[in-house]
């Protein structure tokens, strides 16, 4: 009696392989471009900038900065206190003082680390000795802004596990959402407890901060669920890839949104990423001043993606259930 001929291992399909082949290298490329094309082009562009003191004056400061062509957006002010206020407002990034004893530089190191260095080099290199005052400095833990810029990526991550999480354990309607909002609130707290209470590398009011980490997250992770509530499984790599691939470089975490070539500083501030790291800041160091555009952007990608989730069960639900079947009528005697 012979034995039954073993089944002879499938070979991938050959359109598959050429897919993979292809595919990963694109996408290679594409992220590639994505982080360095931007921070290779780093540079001024429109970047609110003030000038304060005699019309005069004022007026020579600004002749000078436009032979940066294009680099900065110049306000004017009357004086230095209105200077001041505009910053503190994030209103413009710094402002040129001109004084009797000379321009005095105004940064603020809390907006942007990167952007007050480079004004600071940008008066060293005019061969005139400027006086510098940091209106809101960066927190002393954390003078680069380092550990903030640093927590854009985790909690994107955090996002697109808890989106993913959701959906592949077949969570729908509203305790899909429930589990989304519950997740991100502590996420949250865990985040303003590592970042505030332990670090110090940000020192606004805590509940405020956590809520601002809360949202973040929960704009990501909304975002991923409810694509894929409406798309499927690609939903979430669909997300993953424009969270990763283009919200994260783009965002300006390290440096500003105006330093990055346009339009990705505007699109980068369309995105969870870039609308939280400037809400984080504004929350953070500057009394929530400019905080009302992110926060409604963020807003917006919480309230869409928990509603995908909701119309997404709700698709299934009448997709999935039975026609009712039609009642017989009885017959008649003859």
């Amino acid at each position: 009696m012979s034995s039954p001929s073993a089944t002879p291992p499938r070979k991938p399909a050959p359109r598959r392989l050429v897919a993979v082949v292809v595919l990963v290298p694109v996408l290679a490329a594409l992220a590639l471009w994505a982080f360095a094309w931007p921070a290779a082009r780093t540079a001024p562009r429109d970047l609110p900038l003030g000038v304060a003191g005699p019309a005069a004056a004022v007026t020579q400061v600004e002749r000078q900065l436009s032979a940066h062509d294009g680099a900065f957006d110049v306000h004017r002010y009357a004086d230095e206190p209105a200077a001041r206020e505009a910053i503190e407002d994030r209103d413009v990034y710094g402002a040129v003082v001109v004084t009797p004893q000379g321009p005095k530089l105004l940064t603020a190191s809390a907006a942007s680390p990167a952007v007050a260095q480079l004004l600071q080099q940008a008066a060293a290199a005019e061969g005139t000795k400027v006086e510098t005052a940091d209106v809101v400095p960066a927190p002393d833990k954390d003078p680069r802004g380092a550990a903030l810029n640093s927590s854009v990526l985790p909690l994107a991550l955090a996002g697109l596990a808890a989106g993913a999480a959701v959906t592949l354990l077949g969570l729908r309607g509203p305790g899909a959402a429930g589990a989304l909002v519950g997740v991100a609130a502590l996420i949250g707290l865990i985040a303003a407890a590592l970042a505030h209470s332990w670090l110090g590398v940000i020192t606004g009011d805590w509940w405020t901060e956590a809520g601002v980490f809360a949202l973040m997250t929960l704009a990501v992770s909304a975002a991923v669920a409810g694509l894929a509530a409406l798309l499927g499984p690609a939903g979430i790599g669909l997300m993953a890839a424009t969270v990763m691939l283009i919200g994260n470089p783009f965002s300006g975490a390290a440096s500003a949104p105006q330093m990055l070539p346009e339009p990705v500083g505007t699109i980068g501030q369309w995105l969870p990423p870039g609308a939280g790291t400037t809400l984080l800041r504004s929350v953070s160091f500057f009394d929530g001043a400019a905080a009302v555009g992110p926060a409604l952007t963020l807003t917006w990608w919480a309230a869409l993606g928990l509603g995908a989730v909701l119309l997404g069960a709700r698709l299934k639900a009448d997709a999935t259930s039975p026609e009712p079947t039609p009642a017989r009528e009885p017959a008649t005697a003859a």
